[in-house]
């Protein structure tokens, strides 16, 4: 096919791969599908609840024999190493009589880095490797783990005009409006683990779960920024630095306030995405949606996010940044 035909087939295979999100953890959440030659999806999957069976095993099965001669697009290169838990992806994909693998992200981890392309291969089906930001964008979670040993962190703001998380009372429900409050649910729905600071569980005392009819079992685990104990049902976080050892399997993490607990993650630089819904209001003497961060001059603050989506959520306004590279020196 085209490669234009190729990047668009890899889209919606990263599409699909969020379907897995965040059920598939400790894998990654893998989108597959098998094209005939004439352009029609003849099998499907994702990567399934606790890891397993993985995308490519469930399309092949869906595809049976429909998947000879065959392209198989899939998000993340097709695992080489044996589980006890079921076969190599490679080597279902090496029998399968497929025609062609069109891949849309390397596997970072030691036991498939390009072992997986490599066997397939040598049962001699065509293989392409596509750098598709898509692919990579559904994996986030699963390349910040890999490569940064953490998982990737979004810090959520709900925002006045002014950058007030609350009035100066600390009444703050509600700055946004219902719409805002339902997107935020659907990314609480999509993610590991949720954290506060323990100022706000101490004084909002926070559900922290998913209210959306249908995906109420989707809720993620509750933690605290503190160096004490915490309640019963959440776990602590003493700082963002022991974030990669007290989160060993977690790929995504939501930070929804307040104000120290974001200042605490940006000064460690451990934020990875803002989502900033910004209500058409102005506070005025509120509490500020964001501390200290430690920054001397104004120069250091430039350069260091990009905007990546921006929507309008009923009255208010959603702004989505993306951690720039920090510039070598």
């Amino acid at each position: 096919m085209p490669p234009e035909a190729d990047r668009r087939w890899l889209d919606a295979a990263a599409r699909l791969a969020l379907r897995g999100r965040p059920l598939a953890r400790p894998n990654p959440a893998v989108g597959a599908l098998i094209v005939s030659p004439g352009g029609r999806v003849v099998g499907r999957g994702w990567t399934m609840a606790g890891g397993r069976p993985h995308a490519e095993a469930v399309a092949l099965e869906a595809a049976g024999a429909a998947a000879r001669g065959a392209t198989l697009y899939v998000s993340l290169e097709p695992c080489a190493h044996q589980s006890q838990r079921g076969p190599a992806c490679a080597d279902l994909v090496a029998a399968s009589g497929l025609a062609q693998v069109v891949v849309g992200c390397g596997d970072p981890d030691p036991r498939t880095a390009g072992s997986g392309i490599a066997r397939i291969r040598q049962a001699g089906i065509a293989v392409e490797q596509i750098d598709s930001p898509a692919c990579t964008a559904s994996l986030e979670g699963y390349l910040t783990r890999a490569h940064r040993g953490r998982p990737h962190v979004t810090l959520k703001l709900a925002l006045s005009l002014d950058g007030c998380i609350a009035m100066a009372s600390g009444e703050s429900q509600w700055i946004t409006g219902a719409e805002a409050r339902a997107h935020g649910h659907l990314l609480r729905a999509g993610i590991d683990a949720i954290l506060v600071g323990g100022g706000t569980l101490r004084s909002d005392q926070p559900r922290l779960d998913v209210r959306l009819p249908g995906l109420e079992s989707r809720s993620p685990e509750r933690w605290v920024l503190t160096r004490g104990e915490a309640p019963q049902g959440w776990q602590a976080l003493p700082s963002p630095a022991a974030l990669g050892q007290a989160m060993p399997q977690a790929q995504y993490l939501l930070v929804e306030g307040g104000a120290g607990a974001a200042a605490a993650f940006l000064a460690a630089d451990c934020v990875d995405r803002l989502a900033i819904y910004r209500a058409p209001i102005i506070i005025g003497g509120g509490q500020p949606g964001v501390a200290d961060i430690g920054l001397a001059t104004l120069p250091e603050a430039h350069g260091r996010w990009a905007l990546s989506d921006s929507r309008q959520l009923g009255k208010d306004r959603l702004e989505v940044y993306e951690r720039l590279p920090c510039s070598p020196e």
